[in-house]
């Protein structure tokens, strides 16, 4: 459809879509996607529209107010807002945007994972594999194409995935993401060892405090709690799919006795090795 929006170039256009509701119930969904081509003067401001947006500036001219403050989108720039909040922008200059408003059952969780890092206002070294995702989701209303909801859905996944993976141009994702990765993979290889916190912390570059702060700010578990969920999950695939014993299961695992291992576990899982083992459940 075209537009018929005050200060937006009658060459720009714009695609409804209404998912289904399975979309809404598995996917991430598009609901409304186009390319404007702002005029200065062009301004707007929603107290709330139940969606989440995504822009591309082509061009230098918009500014965006979120949350008392005033910041000029640079061309070449991406613009993530949760429209379910005030927002507010507006052209300064003429400029152009490729633009979706989506949502999703895990939309808001990503938005804040990615927000929290990046910012709703961010730029990226390689924007090309990004914005062809972008243009990707476009082309199909544009183009007159089937729509695919899982197709649909997998682009706007990988969207936001990009911005988790490979972070903005001019500021890094986490200073210390690296080393938290680091010592995730040495924990998943060595659970069954023991591990102190002061071997991760070294091995982090960071002092024990702040190690284990920013561990959990990246993964959302303290350092121990990443290592006895890690060895629970292990003895839990081994109750269910072999015949050990499970004391063997419990020393193969890290646990120090066996005592330890059947208090920990019934915590974790609220019943004993034994029980989970010849129950039905494998949660």
């Amino acid at each position: 459809m075209k537009s018929c929006e005050r200060y937006v170039s009658p060459k720009s256009d714009y695609f409804v879509y209404t998912p289904s509701r399975t979309a809404r119930e598995m996917f991430f969904y598009p609901l409304q996607c186009g390319r404007f081509f702002y005029k200065a003067g062009y301004s707007l401001c929603r107290e709330s529209y139940d969606s989440f947006l995504l822009m591309y500036l082509a061009s230098d001219g918009l500014t965006l107010e979120l949350d008392g403050q005033v910041h000029t989108v640079p061309s070449g720039s991406f613009v993530l807002l949760n429209c379910y909040k005030r927002h507010a922008y507006y052209a300064v200059s003429a400029c152009e945007c490729l633009w979706c408003h989506f949502d999703g059952a895990a939309a808001e969780r990503w938005y804040d994972q990615i927000v929290s890092r990046l910012g709703n206002l961010f730029s990226m070294q390689n924007s090309r594999s990004v914005l062809d995702l972008l243009t990707a989701v476009y082309d199909v209303f544009a183009g007159g194409n089937p729509v695919r909801e899982p197709l649909l859905s997998k682009y706007l996944n990988d969207i936001l995935t990009a911005f988790l993976l490979y972070g903005p141009a001019e500021k890094e994702i986490s200073h210390h993401a690296g080393s938290i990765e680091k010592t995730v993979t040495y924990i998943n290889e060595h659970y069954a060892e023991s591990i102190p916190v002061e071997t991760l912390a070294v091995m982090a570059g960071l002092s024990q405090y702040h190690f284990i702060r920013i561990f959990k700010k990246e993964t959302g578990f303290t350092p121990h709690e990443y290592l006895l969920n890690t060895r629970i999950g292990a003895a839990k695939y081994l109750l269910k799919n072999t015949r050990l014993p499970i004391k063997e299961i419990c020393f193969s695992t890290g646990f120090s006795c066996e005592s330890v291992f059947c208090t920990s576990f019934k915590r974790h899982q609220g019943m004993t090795p034994l029980q989970y083992r010849t129950s039905g459940s494998s949660a």
